[in-house]
């Protein structure tokens, strides 16, 4: 739908960037990276407090099964769902700041906020009412399920918490600011390592609940001083020409069901994948689940550093489909699949080549002995073909939803991922175990990437599925020439931290000089100010 536009209106101005340049999307993106390595650095030591109080017996497995609350409420609130809904709904109101008129983003948070405030109220207490009902329904026979269901009373206060934190989260983005939403995790855990340390021996393990509990309201809190100062400041971008601002209000559109429920479905059905996974591995001997908890973890790393650079490109791509530059959003993501691409193959690389090493020094002590070593890392190296299958979802995603608009196509693609993963993994279990399971994880989340690379080249933005794919096709060229260096560098010590850190400097070394020879034009722009650097100094 297009409106004819009125004589004598100014040329057409794209509204500035968060971050208006290029140094300052980078400098951002550092710092998110920074400190979502914090945060995951924090959580391992979360885990490992609560092994060290509690240990592993039917206390813990209580608790446990109240952490899906969480892990559920964290996707669809914070990391994917509420995202994509929000992120691209503020861009729009601050893009249409030029109008005359109220403010449209005080306009979108009234439309918007009280109800989903409500919705999430409403919601957490039904969970804590329910909480019998789903404990019975998560874990059938479990033998503390009083415990368990005192501990999801607890953890579905993070329903309402998580809800306001995402909420937060994707204001603070929409404006250009992200310093404080990546903190929120570090916030989080803070909390739960405080009460495990202070209250563990005195109220077991639903001290851990407390800490969710708290946690939760330590992320909203964290975010308060830089949402007051977004509130308090009114920035006016240039006014967006008429023909390019889409009729209706906005603001009450952004909380429709039938621009929420494809993301919803697209969310849940990526959070399904542990799931089904976990169902196929029941079966297997003992300590299966575990290795694939693990190596999944570990093995993710990589692709979680290579998003933090969509979670800084994602307003930037919004706002310019809001202002109908379709141009600017597509050079944009056609330069994030590259350039996280880049990241997340030369980080597996190193996974792939140095599994032993890196879950031996991680996890092999104690009871984790060196057999779980091997059985994780053959896994390990499985989960790791599909790294950039996840990281080209996570970005392509990214640039569906950002036209805030409604798009089943990511949902489906993803649900036919699923039933992929289900299938083979059904189909590889009894041959391969635990690494059959991973395998069919890999092919489900790069049958997904393929499909939504293949339709991205049919949306407004348009991409050169032909470019892109050329790119990726060299990175993996120079991904397989930095493992076989990895894998050698690392033969020459039997010490894991002296393998370790021959393997990974050879690695990153082998795969930038592959890159620049075949002239991936991403990689060079990424590295450009080291090379300068490197070349002035001799």
């Amino acid at each position: 739908m297009t409106e004819t536009a009125p004589p004598l209106l100014p040329a057409p101005t794209a509204p500035p960037e968060p971050g208006a340049s290029g140094r300052l999307l980078a400098r951002a993106a550092f710092l998110t990276a920074a400190l979502t390595v914090a945060g995951a650095v924090l959580g391992l030591l979360r885990d490992q407090a609560f092994a060290h109080v509690f240990g592993a017996d039917t206390d813990t497995d209580a608790f446990l099964v109240a952490w899906t609350i969480p892990e559920v409420a964290a996707t669809l609130l914070i990391e994917d769902g509420l995202a994509f809904v929000l992120v691209p709904a503020f861009s729009l109101a601050l893009v249409r700041r030029g109008r005359p008129g109220p403010d449209p983003v005080r306009a979108l948070v009234a439309a918007t906020l009280p109800r989903l405030t409500l919705a999430l109220m409403v919601g957490a207490a039904a969970l804590i009412a329910a909480a019998p009902a789903v404990v019975a329904v998560l874990a059938p026979g479990l033998p503390r399920a009083d415990l368990a269901v005192d501990c999801t009373r607890a953890t579905a206060t993070c329903v309402f918490t998580f809800g306001l934190t995402g909420y937060a989260s994707a204001a603070l983005r929409g404006h250009g600011r992200f310093l404080a939403p990546a903190s929120i995790y570090v916030a989080y855990n803070v909390g739960i390592i405080a009460l495990l340390l202070l209250l563990g021996g005195v109220w077991g393990v639903r001290a851990a609940a407390a800490g969710v509990a708290l946690g939760g309201v330590l992320m909203i809190l964290v975010q308060l001083p830089a949402l007051w100062r977004s509130w308090r400041r009114r920035e006016r971008p240039p006014a967006v020409p008429a023909a390019r601002r889409e009729p209706g209000d906005s603001a009450a559109r952004a909380l429709r069901l039938a621009l929420v429920a494809p993301v919803v479905v697209f969310a849940l059905s990526r959070q399904t994948q542990v799931l089904i996974e976990r169902f196929l591995a029941a079966p297997l001997p003992a300590g299966a689940i575990s290795h694939l908890n693990y190596a999944q973890k570990v093995a993710q790393m990589p692709m979680v550093l290579s998003l933090m650079l969509c979670t800084v490109t994602f307003p930037v791509i919004a706002r310019a489909l809001a202002a109908g530059d379709t141009e600017r959003a597509r050079r944009r993501v056609e330069s994030d699949l590259v350039v996280a691409g880049t990241i997340v193959l030369t980080g597996a690389s190193v996974v792939v080549a140095c599994a032993p090493q890196i879950i031996h020094l991680l996890f092999q002590r104690g009871a984790f002995t060196a057999h779980d070593t091997a059985a994780t890392a053959a896994v390990m190296r499985v989960y790791a073909l599909g790294l950039l299958g996840q990281t080209l979802v996570g970005v392509l995603a990214r640039s569906y939803f950002s036209e805030a608009r409604p798009l089943w196509f990511p949902a489906c693609a993803m649900l036919a991922g699923l039933a992929s993963t289900a299938v083979a993994g059904a189909l590889a279990v009894p041959a391969w175990g635990a690494p059959g399971i991973a395998a069919a994880n890999a092919l489900g989340i790069t049958l997904t990437a393929l499909l939504l690379l293949w339709g991205s080249g049919r949306r407004r933005t348009a991409l050169s599925v032909r470019r892109v794919g050329g790119g990726l096709a060299r990175l993996l060229v120079a991904a397989c020439g930095a493992t076989a260096a990895c894998w050698w560098g690392a033969s020459a010590s039997s010490d894991p931290l002296a393998a370790l850190a021959l393997g990974a400097p050879a690695a990153v070394l082998t795969f930038a000089v592959v890159a620049r020879l075949l002239r991936v034009r991403e990689f060079c722009l990424l590295f450009r100010p080291v090379t300068r650097k490197l070349w002035h100094a001799r």
